[in-house]
């Protein structure tokens, strides 16, 4: 499905409707610059925006194949940039991961977008109001691509460390529940986010190193910064993936200690039972010389005397924290 379709020239919108003719009409200009955004394109849709931007090197099913990784390419006069998009979902606490596809070939650009994450329509409007950015051409608009995506990280990242620290606050709670299973999922939504962004810092270093020499300084300075930013999110996914670990290890802790609470308490109850159950064993023999058998308050003697040692256990107990 076709987003938008349009030519820019010094850094104006100059095309009418956002159809694949704006290709054929502002292609062969040297002072144009044609963006075309692509949402879940059909393999047809594609390869028609492919014949007339005269792309031949690049296959469409390979480009509308899921990609595990980010992926730079750059063969013969076409460049290919694929990066990873994420969106958080706070009720299921499930990261969604998407995918966008930049690819240039002279002065036009297509983009390539599937999932609901890192839209580029306003980000369109923002670089229109922008002319120096848009005079920049392609390389320009791509940097500024990359920076969205890797801003919006950030929320995704948000929401996770929300769900961690009110998780973690549940290993320290009175109650018994322990988020285990919760801790554990979060754990492995964390890792597969950190491996898709985690791996997006080699393509564009290698992007960067590859057009230096032809990029503006502007828009150079601009991938220098979205690689920095890179690092930092990075470096915030490692980190919560650490308090996870953490909390984990706290409530593993957790559970050890209150085990350990309940064999105290298992413990001292069958101390305190074994004193009945001795003497009422005792005289459940068929012993015809047994203490105080023929005295009259011989029953309540030794009810009295079971009661007091089984007290004074219970106090000993409880002096020493096992009840």
């Amino acid at each position: 499905m076709i987003i938008d379709c349009a030519a820019y020239v010094d850094g104006c919108r100059v095309s009418g409707e956002p159809t694949l003719a704006v290709i054929d009409e502002w292609r062969d200009k040297p002072d144009a610059f044609v963006w075309l955004g692509l949402r879940i394109p059909s393999p047809e849709e594609l390869q028609d925006a492919f014949d007339r931007i005269g792309i031949d090197e690049l296959d469409v099913h390979e480009v509308l194949a899921p990609h595990d990784r980010p992926v730079f390419t750059n063969e013969d006069d076409v460049m290919s940039l694929v990066l990873r998009t994420a969106r958080y979902a706070d009720d299921t606490e499930r990261v969604h991961l998407g995918e966008m596809s930049v690819m240039v070939m002279g002065n036009v650009m297509v983009t390539v977008r599937h999932g609901k994450a890192s839209p580029l329509t306003r980000l369109r409007h923002e670089i229109e109001r922008d002319a120096d950015r848009l005079r920049d051409g392609a390389p320009g608009v791509l940097a500024a691509i990359v920076t969205q995506i890797i801003e919006d990280y950030g929320p995704t990242l948000d929401g996770f460390e929300r769900d961690v620290i009110e998780a973690e606050n549940q290993v320290f709670d009175t109650s018994r529940t322990q988020p285990v299973q919760r801790l554990y999922l979060l754990k492995r939504q964390v890792r597969e986010l950190e491996v898709a962004i985690d791996a997006l810092h080699e393509p564009l270093v290698r992007m960067l190193r590859a057009n230096r020499d032809r990029w503006s300084t502007d828009t150079v300075d601009d991938m220098h910064e979205a690689i920095e930013q890179l690092v930092r999110v990075v470096s915030r996914t490692r980190s919560l993936s650490s308090l996870i670990d953490s909390a984990l290890d706290a409530n593993l802790a957790q559970v050890s200690m209150r085990q350990n609470e309940d064999m105290r308490k298992i413990s001292a109850w069958v101390a305190i039972a074994a004193v009945p159950t001795m003497i009422a064993g005792i005289y459940g023999m068929n012993f015809e010389n047994l203490p105080e058998l023929q005295f009259q308050f011989g029953y309540p003697l030794v009810l009295g005397f079971m009661a007091v040692v089984c007290g004074l256990l219970y106090r000993n107990f409880r002096r020493s924290g096992w009840l």
